[in-house]
């Protein structure tokens, strides 16, 4: 099979590209570079500039690169930003993935994976979120994914396509420091960009009903993230059961945001004293993933810890930021 991955030149998608060939799988990319930086992908993979807006672009690389399966990341996904804008998240998620998907029944795709979101839930009253509890996303962001799940699976009972949704929990670390977040939206890069700043960092609400008061989370490793996408993709490749999957990509463990600021001041070398602020209007007290039916389906399960996941986003913050790795040595 010939992949093409969306949005491939980013955080997430180079990863994903990153394991795809190294497991010998044809890859070629599609991104608009807004986000997305060249240098990430694996030498050899081809790289074509453009957006999943444009069809005449889409028609072209999926016929001249003969491509069989499409693992589609490439969106917008701030949640702030979604609230302040929805029409452009409304117009590039979900108008965009319809155009997508107009090109690849058109081309005789057979096979397609959806980076989805567990934002899709909203703000679930569950220890460990199921798949199967419901849906009631509570920002534009998550309403698009949402959506974009109801697209991909509709279209695959339509025409035949073997379709997944993979709905990623909180993402974090590096296979390699170049490989890293090069933005400041998730908490763990944003603990790091306090820290190079000389300030303290950042909690919002310390009243929730948890053991310390803070927000609890699921975090996962890109690079396990990277290795569910392709045992996904080749489960739905191999045709030996019909493909309408939607699983969870998670550790299935919780960590709260005060323990996560210890850990990435271990880490840094930097005492953390973080400043609680107000809370943040709609954050969960618990967002943790059930991984049972990944588990399940695929045989699939996390390898990275925590601690894994900080210490490489570290070394990759550090790479660009060569003067934040002084301050975790100063007495």
């Amino acid at each position: 099979m010939t992949w093409l991955i969306t949005g491939g030149a980013g955080y997430i998608g180079a990863h994903v590209a990153h394991a795809m060939t190294q497991a010998g799988e044809a890859v070629v990319v599609l991104d608009d570079l807004s986000s997305g930086v060249a240098g990430r992908l694996p030498a050899g993979v081809p790289l074509v500039r453009g957006g999943i807006g444009d069809r005449p672009a889409l028609d072209r690389v999926l016929a001249e690169h003969r491509i069989t399966g499409v693992v589609h990341l490439a969106a917008r996904k701030q949640v702030g930003e979604s609230v302040a804008q929805p029409l452009r998240y409304y117009r590039e998620n979900v108008h965009g993935l319809t155009v997508l998907l107009e090109a690849v029944v058109a081309a005789d795709v057979r096979t397609f994976v959806f980076s989805s979101s567990a934002a899709v839930y909203g703000v679930p009253d569950q220890t460990l979120i199921a798949e199967s509890a419901p849906c009631a996303p509570i920002n534009p962001y998550g309403e698009t994914k949402l959506a974009g799940e109801w697209l991909v699976r509709a279209t695959g009972r339509a025409h035949g396509l073997a379709t997944a949704c993979l709905r990623y929990f909180n993402v974090a670390g590096a296979a390699r420091p170049e490989l890293a977040d090069t933005g400041v939206f998730n908490i763990i890069p944003m603990f790091f960009d306090r820290i190079t700043r000389g300030e303290e960092p950042r909690i919002f609400g310390d009243d929730y009903p948890t053991p310390d008061g803070t927000c609890i989370r699921d975090y996962i490793h890109v690079a396990d993230l990277a290795d569910a996408h392709l045992a996904v993709a080749r489960r739905l490749a191999d045709g030996e059961r019909p493909g309408d999957l939607t699983v969870n990509i998670g550790r299935g463990e919780g960590v709260s945001v005060r323990e996560l600021a210890s850990l990435v001041g271990e880490v840094t070398g930097v005492p953390l004293k973080p400043v609680v602020e107000p809370r943040r209007p709609g954050d969960a007290a618990r967002a943790v993933a059930s991984v049972e039916l990944i588990a399940r389906e695929l045989g699939w399960s996390a390898s990275y810890g925590v601690r894994e996941m900080v210490e490489s986003a570290w070394e990759g913050w550090c790479l660009r930021h060569p003067g934040a790795a002084a301050r975790g040595d100063r007495p």
